[in-house]
């Protein structure tokens, strides 16, 4: 059996005061090989949560992550991590970083710098294989990230937020980066985003979370995803359908803001 299933996911978080927070609820969802999923919500939705569970970072206090017919364990090179800021080895090369999997899987040298060489076409880095990653701007260490990340070949790849701290010109691009490295590896992929217009963009499918406890609130299935893998990113934003959808899913996170200040009220 292919593919990642969430199975009734929950978690909680113990407090030394006897009290606990309820992160995660009866969290299910099933994904295919291949799909872009993108998820968003309020702070304090979860999403960071179970992108951490899915990672195998932390173990959740009820229900399982399932990969591939298997039970997740803990951290494993099938799933591969992009954090919001490359989580890089600065003292070394672009290429060293982008084989730093492989070589440490004893892959021999020439199979190693054929990976590194393919993805740094694909990124288009191949002219800064041999530059130190702390020469490079923030938008071409989250592309080394990106390479990095396949080149141990995983079957899913989770985003945290790798868009974020980039400037808005950096990030459209990079947007566009994810969706054609999406289409030509035809890996799964799950980004966790707090933009609404980027969660639409990256997502053939998006989750609206809600918090207290985080849970899923409403999914979406959207074709904008497929649509920017070949058009221009600005003209797939300037549909109406788009819009629509994007105002949509903005008033139901403000009415979930709202709610949360209301109970941060009453409780003071």
């Amino acid at each position: 059996m292919t593919g990642l299933s969430i199975e009734n996911i929950s978690m909680r978080f113990d407090l030394p005061n006897g009290g606990y927070v309820q992160a995660l609820k009866d969290v299910s969802l099933t994904l295919k090989k291949g799909e872009l999923l993108s998820v968003l919500g309020p702070s304090g939705c979860g999403k960071t949560t179970l992108l951490n569970i899915l990672a195998g970072f932390l173990a959740p206090t009820e229900g399982q992550i399932v990969l591939n017919g298997h039970t997740v364990q803990g951290p494993d090179a099938e799933r591969g991590m992009v954090f919001q800021k490359g989580a890089l080895f600065e003292w070394m090369s672009v290429r060293e970083n982008v084989d730093f999997g492989p070589r440490m899987k004893g892959m021999p040298k020439a199979e190693r710098d054929k990976i590194s060489n393919h993805l740094l076409d694909i990124v288009g880095l191949q002219d800064f294989k041999e530059k130190a990653v702390y020469e490079l701007s923030g938008g071409m260490q989250q592309r080394v990230a990106l390479a990095r990340c396949l080149a141990n070949d995983p079957d899913v790849i989770l985003m945290d937020e790798p868009l974020g701290a980039l400037d808005a010109l950096t990030r459209e691009k990079m947007q566009g980066l994810v969706l054609k490295l999406w289409k030509e590896t035809g890996k799964t992929v799950i980004l966790i985003t707090h933009s609404v217009e980027e969660a639409l963009l990256l997502g053939e499918r998006l989750l609206v979370m809600a918090p207290r406890p985080g849970r899923i609130h409403k999914e979406y299935k959207l074709p904008f995803a497929e649509l920017g893998v070949n058009a221009d990113l600005r003209d797939v934003k300037k549909s109406d359908s788009f819009s629509e959808t994007r105002d949509e899913i903005l008033s139901m996170i403000w009415e979930m803001e709202e709610e949360i200040m209301g109970r941060t009220e009453d409780a003071a």
